[in-house]
């Protein structure tokens, strides 16, 4: 008795230490993240830092204005959030509650092989064989069409195909271990009352594995708002406002692509960059939670 009580009380420490590890990192990230990027918004200022657009760091004059950077990650992720998250879902209905057992294998295989391969390989992929399509399609639609600058299609519409595909291991993976999660009697149930099986899964299956397919849905959201190196090499580098067929950059891509080289103000002011991307990220995990929060809530 004396040794199970001393094993059970050094687990409980050993995950009580573990929890305050966790809490003590997301303080300290938090904390560095504020002391690091608040500066520049004071040199700089808050209006012309995150509403201007014009982005010259190096020039006589330097501006710093990151509107069009912070409008175009937005626009890609909820883009790619917008197609990924049904075809995600979607082909997690397929696997949990249509495939037979060795067609569900083989698919769930593929998923998770999906999501084993690199973002710099999703880059380099895009950039060989996804930019090339997109310049083609380009050229048809702007080809008289004098004003329009060609990016050799790197541009926005290339960096939300990129962006889907990489968020659909994560939402395929999550929402498929929460349909299975539901339990059987809830869908014998359904079918009792006369209802299809179609019916059964997006009226009875769906809405109670919400909460687990919302958590999908956040972990694809930071995945999609934290990519950098594949839209670095598929979306073109350049600031501005994010058009289709425009090349464009993220707040990922903007630290990435500079930080080697900047000083001073310029420095700081990608410092404040990824204070807004970390931000952006709180805000919508929060949302997401407290969505996933009140699904949980209804189903009880």
């Amino acid at each position: 008795m004396k040794r199970k009580a001393f094993i059970e009380k050094t687990a409980k420490t050993l995950c009580e230490f573990c929890a305050v590890v966790a809490i003590f990192a997301v303080c300290a990230i938090t904390i560095y993240m504020f002391m690091k990027g608040t500066p520049a918004l004071k040199k700089v200022g808050v209006f012309d830092l995150l509403f201007k657009t014009v982005w010259k760091p190096t020039a006589s004059e330097p501006s710093y204005g990151i509107g069009f950077i912070i409008l175009a990650s937005l626009v890609g992720t909820t883009t790619a959030l917008l197609l990924g998250v049904p075809i995600g879902l979607l082909t997690a209905v397929y696997i949990s509650e249509m495939a037979g057992k060795t067609t569900g294998n083989i698919v769930r295989t593929a998923i998770e092989l999906l999501a084993a391969i690199p973002s710099v390989i999703y880059g380099l992929i895009g950039m060989m064989v996804l930019n090339p399509i997109m310049f083609r399609l380009e050229q048809i639609i702007y080809k008289d069409d004098s004003s329009h600058q060609f990016t050799g299609g790197a541009n926005m519409l290339s960096a939300i195909i990129v962006l889907t595909i990489m968020i659909l291991p994560t939402v395929i993976s999550v929402s498929t271990s929460s349909l299975k999660a539901v339990p059987d009697t809830l869908r014998a149930a359904s079918l009792a009352l006369g209802a299809t099986k179609v019916q059964t899964i997006f009226k009875a299956v769906i809405p109670a594995a919400k909460s687990g397919i919302l958590t999908g849905v956040v972990l694809g959201t930071g995945r999609a708002l934290g990519e950098a190196m594949a839209i670095t090499m598929v979306a073109g580098g350049a600031v501005n406002i994010p058009l289709p067929f425009n090349s464009v950059r993220t707040l990922t891509t903007q630290i990435v692509s500079e930080m080697g080289y900047a000083q001073g103000t310029h420095r700081q002011v990608l410092f404040t960059v990824g204070l807004v991307l970390y931000i952006f990220i709180m805000i919508v995990n929060y949302a997401l939670l407290r969505a996933r929060k009140a699904g949980i809530n209804d189903v009880d």
